[in-house]
């Protein structure tokens, strides 16, 4: 078994990942609708800038995952976190559409060196196979609260401050906490001081890399389920608020069934390490797959009362919550441990793609149908498909896999 290369507090890096989550991604629709409210803009002109955000983490999800690979995971999230939070500290002032989108496509770009992507290679750059594993699963669990305690703290502040204001305290924030804490994370010189101290790891072959990835079935099988998983849950996830709003919910109300996901959350990703013995990841997949129909039948066609939808909202969360440590150790466990960072990137281009768009193509479907059930009924088809690709996925197996041993 390989040993420790480097110390990672997860604690530490989960209480940052918690606040980057909560200020750079879960914070969107609760700004997003004060904006609308205040500026008058369109719904879909204001997710469109999401889209451009999400569509440009996209891109930078390769480079990012390469240079954590090479050691710089500690400038690649210090940086990233100075920079989103100047970023919303200068979407305060904004005032046309042309500079909000310029704000949040910057904190977009921005969630590739910030958030789970960027934090599990760096996980996975500094322990072996198997602490991997466990320590995803451990930082998944922090992140998990980020909606729990953000949205009802944003709800709070958005009480007693403009939007504007709002956005200068989630700056400092990221200014200062999570920016400091990513600034605790080894260095590149550090590593490969510590490296050099314990036996060295087998060289990686170079077939396992991005070129080998992208030969195997399974990658692009595995591709599929994350994408259209992604799409589906990204288009919910970002107009749940809206959604309620719509269905005639008081906002106290919506409020708790948003913040209900994050303790969900929690409790999928660990009820998936009590049956982790005793169920593959591909089955896990198909399993948490088929809960969405059911979670999005429940919303379309179920009574709009907040006791009803209470246990609809924590399925959705709990399956979300056990998904992202499936997607987490997908790659070390069923491709390779070696060059996670690239690998990795190269996965989630075509996810984030999907994801960028989704939040857009969520708000074009409500403008023309004029209410959220159309949505929810296009979310309920998809997910059929989901549970197909990882029905496929589960079994797919790698011929020509290369031993990590």
């Amino acid at each position: 078994m390989g040993k420790i290369t480097c110390r990672v507090s997860v604690p530490a890096l989960g209480i940052a990942q918690i606040c980057s989550w909560g200020t750079l991604f879960y914070s969107f629709p609760q700004i997003a609708a004060a904006i609308e409210n205040d500026l008058g803009w369109l719904k879909s002109e204001i997710y469109g800038a999401l889209t451009l955000g999400l569509l440009l983490s996209a891109l930078s999800a390769i480079p990012v995952g390469m240079a954590i690979d090479k050691g710089y995971g500690r400038l690649v999230m210090t940086t990233g976190s100075i920079c989103a939070g100047l970023f919303l500290i200068a979407g305060s002032q904004i005032n046309t559409l042309f500079w909000f989108y310029i704000v949040f496509a910057g904190v977009g770009f921005l969630h590739a060196a910030t958030l789970y992507d960027a934090a599990f290679a760096v996980i996975a750059k500094n322990f072996d196979t198997q602490n991997t594993k466990r320590y995803i699963a451990s930082l998944t669990l922090w992140g998990g609260f980020a909606a729990t305690i953000f949205i009802p703290v944003i709800e709070l502040l958005l009480s007693n401050l403009t939007w504007r204001g709002v956005l200068i305290v989630l700056g400092l924030v990221n200014l200062t906490l999570c920016a400091g804490i990513y600034q605790t994370l080894p260095s590149k010189k550090r590593c490969r001081h510590n490296m050099a101290a314990h036996s060295k790891p087998p060289k990686a072959k170079p077939k396992q890399g991005i070129k080998w990835a992208i030969r195997q079935p399974i990658f692009w099988a595995l591709l599929l389920c994350f994408s259209l998983f992604a799409g589906a849950t990204t288009a919910f996830k970002f107009h749940l608020y809206p959604m309620l709003i719509e269905k005639g919910l008081p906002s106290s109300e919506v409020v708790i069934l948003v913040a209900i996901l994050g303790p969900a959350q929690v409790a999928g990703r660990s009820l998936m390490w009590i049956f982790s013995n005793k169920i593959s990841i591909g089955q896990l997949g198909v399993l948490v797959a088929s809960v969405l129909p059911i979670v999005f039948a429940g919303f379309a066609f179920l009574p709009s009362s907040f006791w009803i939808l209470i246990p609809f909202a924590t399925a959705f969360g709990a399956a979300t919550g056990t998904m992202t440590i499936v997607k987490g150790i997908a790659v070390p466990e069923l491709l390779t441990p070696s060059t996670y960072g690239a690998i990795n990137g190269a996965m989630n281009m075509p996810v984030k793609i999907i994801k960028a768009f989704a939040p857009s193509i969520a708000a074009l479907v409500w403008y023309v149908t004029n209410d959220y059930n159309g949505l929810l009924n296009s979310l309920i088809l998809l997910c059929f498909g989901v549970v197909g690709f990882f029905g496929l996925a589960s079994r797919l197996k790698i011929p020509d896999q290369p031993n990590s041993e």
